[in-house]
Formats: C-alpha cells, structure tokens, sequence
C-alpha cells in the first residue's frame, strides 16, 4: 500500500478544500477503500476522514426519509421507520456483504463502492477504469457477472450496490456539497453514468463534491416494497440478478409501480418498459408475467453472460408477484 496522509477536517467546507486537492480522496467506513488501495488499484496520498463531520442522522415524517451520507448500512436496515416505510431498503441492506462489513459500511461509502469486475481489481490486467485507453479484456475474457445493459466497447462492468438499486426505484434524491458551499440536490437517476468512452468517469459528482445526504419520498408504493437478490451463494455475494419492486395497487389496479434492476448493467438499472406495461392493470398473473418479459429491452449480452437476461425477466415476475400479493 503506497504511503498517505490521514486529514480529519472540522466542517464539511473544509472536507471538501482538502478533497480537491491532488492525491485526495474520502474515506468513510473504508470496507471497500482500503482494500483498492492494499491492491494498488487506488493509490491516494491524502485520505480525507469523514468521521468527525457526523450526518449520520436518520429522520422518517410524514413526507420523506432522510439518511445522512454517513450512517452506518446496519443501523439504517434496523431503523423501524425504514422498515415500515420504505422496506426494500432495509431488505437490500440486509443482503449486502456481511454484519461485519454493514457495521461499519455507510450509505455515501456504499453508493460510491468500485465495481467488482476481477479485470479491475487486478492491476495484472488492463482496464479502462484504471486507466483509460489501456483496453477492456473482460468483453473477450472472463464475463459471466458483467454486464448486459449499458456496456460499451470500452466496458462492461457491473455497478455493484444492492442499496442503489433500491434508490433507483424509490426516486431517490442526493443532496451534494462542492467547493465553495455550493449545495445542489440531483436525482440518483442522473448520479450515475454509463461508461460511454470514459468509463473512468462513474458519476456526476464534480472534484471534491461530497454526498450529504439521502432523500427518499414516501409513497403508498415505496411502503408495499421488496427486493429480490439472485445470487451464486447466500451470503457475502454480490447480486447476478436483483430486483427492486415498489407498487401500490388499488381497487384492484396497479396504481403506481417502479422497478430497479441490479447485477445486469453498468449502472443500477430502471425498467420503465416493465412499469408501462403494468400501470392502469389488473395484477393478475399473466399481467405480471407478461410486464416481465419486456425487462431487459435492448440487452447486449457477452459470450458468457447472456442467460442474465432470462434471470432478469424471471426475477421480476417473482418480485412482482410478492408486492402484489
């Protein structure tokens, strides 16, 4: 691991000075940070602490949920107000990494987290993100977990959070801080990029910008919501498949719906066509399973990964199913 140097800033303004400058980088609860780093895929020389800054608060009324960027993931999964109004962030917190890693993941940290592409994680190989240019062996190589929407020549790289994904489907909004006190509020649909001809460039987030907050809007849908995680084992894996589901049904027709799906794009992935097909329906059985079968529209899949399109369209009638129930 290359030598750094630990700043722990007083106030968020200065947090943000101290990102800006070369060599700089956040660090929260550090779970997937620190081992870039002990891999040499990240090689920061200044580690900017967001630890004393707090904006761990989690506040549920009457019309949203607000997560400081810094709460841990294992206190916002145990949070009741979560539980009872937004349950498919708890269930997508919950199937994330292990209690220990939730123990000390945050919410900023999580939604921020590198993709677990082994090409990028192995500085022996080339790869776009690490340096672009250099090429993506993946798309010829090994690419069974990587992705099916979103790719480009130069990426296929799946984003890996279940939380995310959650957001995505619940239209979740992202309060950011930037140099200067510049405050801005954006979507999580537009937080994340496709890889395009940069895919070193993941996000929105401009230089030394900083996630604050998370605010999630209540709704009959976001209460009757679930996430559905498909994976090669039980715990401590990062999703093949998963499906975030919020639908509100009422006298007897889909009122409101929003899918996310996880494990099958360069970024978490809505799928409006599914939501179209849904909306103004009857829930019965053939609805759902015939909604399903339009996921994963315009799906590009590699030489090893194309059954992730038929898990996909699976798992959302399964997910469908059970907010339906």
């Amino acid at each position: 691991m290359q030598e750094f140097v630990l700043l722990q800033p007083a106030s968020a303004a200065d947090a943000v000075a101290a990102a800006r400058a070369n060599g700089g980088k956040y660090i929260a609860g550090g779970t997937d940070l620190l081992q870039l780093m002990k891999d040499n895929v990240e090689t920061p020389t200044r580690l900017v602490d967001l630890e004393p800054l707090g904006l761990s608060d989690i506040e549920a009324d009457d019309t949203s949920l607000r997560i400081g960027a810094m709460a841990r993931m294992s206190d916002i999964a145990a949070h009741r107000g979560v539980r009872e109004g937004w349950p498919v962030i708890s269930e997508a917190l919950l199937a994330s990494a292990s209690p220990q890693v939730r123990n000390m993941g945050t919410l900023g940290g999580n939604l921020l987290q590198r993709t677990r592409c082994g090409y990028f994680r192995d500085t022996g190989f080339a790869c776009n993100k690490r340096e672009p240019g250099a090429g993506c062996p993946a798309i010829k190589g090994e690419n069974r977990t990587l992705a099916i929407l979103g790719g480009s020549e130069h990426c296929i790289a799946t984003h890996a959070s279940d939380l995310a994904v959650a957001l995505m489907a619940l239209d979740a909004v992202l309060d950011l801080r930037g140099f200067d006190g510049a405050q801005r509020q954006m979507p999580i649909g537009e937080f994340y990029r496709v890889p395009g001809d940069t895919p070193h460039v993941e996000t929105a987030l401009l230089p030394g910008e900083l996630i604050t907050a998370v605010t999630v809007p209540r709704s009959a849908a976001a209460r009757n919501s679930r996430y559905l995680k498909l994976r090669d084992r039980a715990s401590f894996e990062f999703a093949l498949v998963s499906v975030a589901v919020a639908m509100d049904v009422a006298d007897g027709s889909v009122r409101d719906v929003r899918l996310a799906a996880g494990g099958v794009g360069t970024r978490p992935w809505r799928l409006p066509e599914v939501e179209a097909e849904l909306h103004g329906k009857h829930p019965t059985d053939a609805a759902l399973r015939e909604a399903a079968s339009r996921a994963g529209e315009g799906a590009q899949p590699a030489r090893q990964n194309g059954f992730k399109q038929t898990l996909l369209r699976g798992a959302v009638v399964r997910a469908l199913q059970t907010s339906a129930a």
